[in-house]
């Protein structure tokens, strides 16, 4: 009966909220900031995961009717101003457009030259506004295993201390800082697999897209260059 007791306070002390209390400041800041990180990490799956399904499927909308449209003036006018990626390749090419196209000479393998050129950077532009917060994710999933693994040495060495203080070797002597610096390393894990997972599947998607967005910027260039050989 007593032994049932004591293993039922060992698991207690093992438990991950009462290894979390038991290890020293060190120890505490490392968890604390993996923490952290693993709810920056979700934070970010959740919300930048929704918001580029939304923009990826509303791109695709704007494109098909701009395809559909019948006046590109028309189509800008009543829909350039929204805040999406085709929206902004659409509106760097007109306004390239309109600059290059406002005199009465018109240079026009000039004008090829810097529509193709304006519209791929607009491209660049959003390709790295949504890369940001993805840049962390890579971030976070390089880094925090080390730092996981910088609380399990020190959790280790703690052990080996409270050795060397009660002579002593026994389980329950070094236990409790063993359990404590795995549950560091294991934090470490629990925050960076995640975020490479994300990291990934995020990239993945910006090349996809990347690639649609390229697709349109060449048919405009297109679209323009034929404009540019009717007024000819």
């Amino acid at each position: 009966m007593l032994d049932n007791i004591s293993l039922a306070a060992d698991a207690a002390t093992l438990s991950p909220v009462a290894l979390f209390l038991q290890a020293d400041i060190i120890v505490k800041a490392v968890m604390i900031g993996l923490l952290g990180a693993s709810i920056y990490v979700w934070a970010v799956i959740i919300g930048h995961g929704r918001s580029v399904g939304k923009m990826m499927s509303s791109s695709e909308r704007f494109e098909r009717d701009f395809w559909r449209a019948g006046n590109i003036d028309k189509f800008y006018e009543e829909n350039g101003r929204e805040e999406l990626p085709s929206a902004k390749i659409l509106g760097a090419g007109i306004s390239e457009w309109r600059r290059s196209t406002v005199g009465k000479a018109v240079d026009r393998d000039g004008t090829r030259e810097r529509l193709g050129i304006a519209m791929n950077s607009a491209i660049a532009g959003e390709v790295d506004r949504l890369a940001d917060k993805i840049g962390t994710l890579a971030t976070i999933g390089s880094v925090a295993p080390f730092v996981g693994l910088f609380g399990t040495v020190w959790g280790i060495m703690r052990s080996f201390t409270a050795i060397a203080a009660e002579n002593n070797s026994s389980l329950a002597v070094v236990a409790p800082g063993i359990a404590e610096a795995l549950f560091a390393t294991a934090i470490g894990l629990f925050a960076a697999i995640p975020a490479v997972i994300a990291y990934n599947s995020f990239s993945q998607r910006l090349n996809r897209l990347e690639s649609r967005l390229g697709r349109f910027a060449d048919g405009l260039h297109a679209t323009f260059s034929r404009e540019l050989e009717v007024e000819a």
